[in-house]
Formats: structure tokens, C-alpha cells, sequence
């Protein structure tokens, strides 16, 4: 499945030529060498990508002794990963998934092992060597008329794992656990996310320095896409010109939603096209990555001058971020943060429930998009220290217009704080206050 956050690199050539603008060939946009017809506030903007420091095997490795940790807490022999954001997190390995099983195995005692489509077997060991595995990573490569589930078992066998509770990462296909479950029919399999999540959740000074760049990234490309937006452009162009910026700045991202009018009032977007007017609310929802990890940030402004009643609901959102802000401490519960937000909104009209605040406060941030903890009613997750998260209340009325703003925050030691300045106002969205 393609989310709308992988199309982020794919059309900046074609976007750039349907604005009348010229760029460089694609090799060169990593230096930001972009021809001259670029608008002003996006040709200013320079490359910020020599910031960005790569994870390292060392913090690799640290990541597998904290998995073994929890593994020992919550019973678990082992953790099995397929393809996906966790097999990267702990191995650096980047797998395309297919019908053919590839899996790394993380026992909570021994060394890994990793199961891999023999011709695939050169392509995997090229990647783990970058990783904690190092180049004498135990690999069980299988052809394709073998059973690679059974030569998972005899592996888990050799780590002295014949019975007991394994878990499975929550993402991995049933098709793979199910035939894992069937060779090893003595194992109780269950979901690694005690694990995967436990460990995800909390975010090393380094992956807070990297979400710290891509969100302050992604802010300064909305920023030069406001002044470069005229009214005629279509809400395509508005995201073109994103992608640019984002370019520009050395990283891959965009606003890939950019609502106008009305239209602001669909959380994730309406597939009617618009086009900025006078007088128009914009809406731009997307982000970046950086070595790896994402920011996700939300601004809505208008083209011209707010009316009054914009205003009022852009000024209830505000206060909502800044109350959820405030609640936003470790031993808080995810849901009174959601609540914070939510009693804001409800309290300046805009209510009951879910009426115009439709959607969950936030999500978790790293290497995903949308990872744990998520912000949301009922969730009892307690936050602690080093979680990072979406800030994003908003008020959506339908036939008229919507306002969200979102910012990534991290909780600290006794709060929270955002990784880069709040939205002023609508007529003044990055001014400085």
C-alpha cells in the first residue's frame, strides 16, 4: 500500500515544469543547485543536510540490548521481525516486502539470525554489515523450493528455543506467523509490541536532534511556500511548491495535503480541485525525513484578510495546542491530553465530542509517521520522558472551512516543548512572537 507521504520525491520535475519554473537534473537537487526561475523565497533557501548524522551501529547495538531487556520482562524468547520500520530500527536492514519470507530473528539470549531468499542472501548482507550484525551476520538463506518457516524453527532450535512464548512483530503478514506457528508448533506465539514499541517509544538525543531538524526543516519550506502562494494557483501547485522548498533545504518531503477554501474543512483532504482565491484558508499537512526519521506539521493561514469568525475558530484551535501543551508531562495518560484539548474547543462552542474536533489530539513520531503513543480518548499509556508526538487540534465546518494546526513536541523531564515555534495567526503565520 503507498501512503500519500511516499509520493513526497516522485514528480519534482514534472511539478516544477507545470509552474514554469526550471531545475537542475534530480542529481543535483541533493546540493540545491536549482536554476534561477525559482520564486525568490524557495531560491533562498539553502541545503541543511551536512546537520543530519546517521544512526550508528554502536546505537544499533544498544537498541538490541534494550529489546533483550524487555524481552526478559515480558516473558518472551524471542522477537521476529519481518519487513518494515522495526527490522531498520534494529538491524539498519531496508526489505522490500513480497510472497518470500524474510525475517530477522532477536533472541533475548544469543546473537541474531536472519532468514533470506538464498538470491537475495549477497543484497541482505550488503545491508547488515551496516548494522549492528556486522559481516558475520548469521544468515539462513532458503530456495525456493524450501520452507523458509522451517528453517526459521531449526533456528530458533539452534538458540535452544523449542518451546516457550515468541513474539511477532505486529506488522508482519498472518500468511508468515501462521506457517512460523505450524513449524514450530510447540512455540506460543504473540505480539512483539511490548517490545518494539517499548523501545520506539523512547527517542535517543540523537533521534530527538534528527526530528528536532526535520520538523524545523519542513517549517521553513512552509514558510517560503506561503510567500511564493498567489491567488490562481491551483492546491497542486501549493504542494509542488512545497516539494521544491523541501528540495531546496537537501531533504525529501512536502506539504502533500494542501486544502483551499471549504476544502480545508476535509481532515485528509477531498479529491475535488481547488484553487486559491482572495480571502482563501490554506491548509498545508505534511513533512520530511531525515536519516530516517519524520516531522509532521500542520499551518493554515488565509490568502488576503481572515474574517472575523476564522479568527474566533483560529484562536480556540490555538489555545487548544497550547492547553494539550501544558497537560503534556510524564505520568500524564495519553487520553487527559486529548481531554486538554478537547474541553477548549468544546467550551468556545465548537462542540459536543467529535462534532468539529473530529479527529484524536495526536500520534507518536519517529521513524513512522504515526507510531506509538497515540493521543487519543481512553488510551491509558502513561507519557514519559523522550516520547515524541503530533500536537494537531482542530475545528472543521463543513461548506466553509477548516483550521488545524500541528506542531511535533517531545515530553521532557517535567513537560513538553515543540521542536520549532507555534503558527501567530492567520494573517501572520510564521511571524516570530
Amino acid at each position: 500500500m503507498v501512503s500519500r507521504r511516499q509520493f513526497f520525491h516522485a514528480g519534482t520535475t514534472l511539478a516544477a515544469a507545470s509552474l514554469g519554473f526550471t531545475v537542475a537534473p534530480q542529481s543535483a537537487l541533493s546540493t540545491t543547485t536549482i536554476a534561477p526561475k525559482l520564486p525568490p523565497s524557495i531560491a533562498r533557501l539553502h541545503s541543511r543536510k551536512q546537520e543530519a548524522q546517521p544512526i550508528s551501529r554502536d546505537e544499533r547495538a544498544a537498541r538490541l540490548e534494550r529489546a533483550r531487556k524487555l524481552m526478559s520482562e515480558h516473558g518472551l524468547g524471542a522477537i521476529i521481525l519481518a519487513e518494515g520500520t522495526s527490522l531498520e530500527y534494529y538491524t539498519a536492514v531496508r526489505w522490500w516486502g513480497s510472497e518470500r519470507l524474510f525475517a530477522a530473528v532477536i533472541p533475548a539470549k544469543g546473537e541474531p539470525f536472519y532468514v533470506c531468499p538464498a538470491f537475495e542472501e549477497g543484497r541482505a548482507r550488503e545491508q547488515l554489515a551496516k548494522g549492528s550484525a556486522g559481516e558475520h551476520a548469521d544468515v539462513r538463506a532458503w530456495h525456493e523450493d524450501e520452507h523458509p518457516a522451517r528453517l526459521l524453527a531449526e533456528g530458533l532450535k539452534d538458540r535452544g528455543l523449542t518451546s516457550g512464548t515468541i513474539g511477532v512483530e505486529e506488522s508482519m503478514r498472518f500468511v508468515f506467523a501462521d506457517a512460523i506457528s505450524a513449524a514450530a508448533p510447540n512455540i506460543h506465539i504473540v505480539s512483539a509490541t511490548p517490545v518494539t514499541a517499548g523501545c520506539r517509544m523512547i527517542k535517543s538525543p540523537h533521534e530527538i536532534a534528527l526530528m528536532r531538524l526535520a520538523a524545523e526543516v519542513t517549517l521553513a519550506a512552509y514558510e517560503a511556500t506561503y510567500h511564493a502562494i498567489t491567488p490562481g494557483m491551483t492546491n497542486e501547485d501549493v504542494t509542488d511548491l512545497s516539494r521544491l522548498a523541501h528540495d531546496q533545504l537537501g531533504f525529501p518531503g512536502a506539504a502533500d495535503l494542501a486544502l483551499v477554501g471549504e476544502y480545508s474543512a476535509f481532515p485528509h483532504g477531498s479529491v475535488v480541485p481547488q484553487k486559491v482565491t482572495d480571502g482563501s484558508i490554506v491548509l498545508l499537512d505534511g513533512g520530511c525525513v531525515v536519516e530516517g526519521y519524520r516531522s509532521d506539521i500542520t499551518r493554515t493561514f488565509v490568502i488576503g484578510k481572515a474574517t472575523d469568525k476564522m479568527r474566533r475558530v483560529y484562536d480556540l484551535v490555538h489555545r487548544a495546542q497550547a492547553a494539550a501543551l501544558a497537560a503534556a508531562k510524564p505520568g500524564v495518560e495519553c487520553g487527559a491530553i486529548d481531554t486538554a484539548a478537547r474541553r477548549v474547543i468544546t467550551d468556545g462552542g465548537f462542540g459536543p465530542d467529535y462534532q468539529y474536533f473530529t479527529h484524536r489530539l495526536g500520534h507518536g513520531m519517529g521513524m513512522d509517521g504515526h507510531e506509538w503513543p497515540y493521543l487519543v480518548r481512553g488510551n491509558t499509556t502513561r507519557l514519559a520522558a523522550n516520547m515524541t508526538t503530533s500536537n494537531e487540534p482542530g475545528i472543521y465546518i463543513r461548506g466553509e472551512f477548516g483550521i488545524r494546526l500541528e506542531d511535533d513536541m517531545v515530553v521532557t523531564a517535567d513537560g513538553a516543548e515543540f521542536f520549532t515555534p507555534t503558527s501567530k495567526s492567520l494573517e501572520e503565520p510564521f511571524a516570530r512572537s
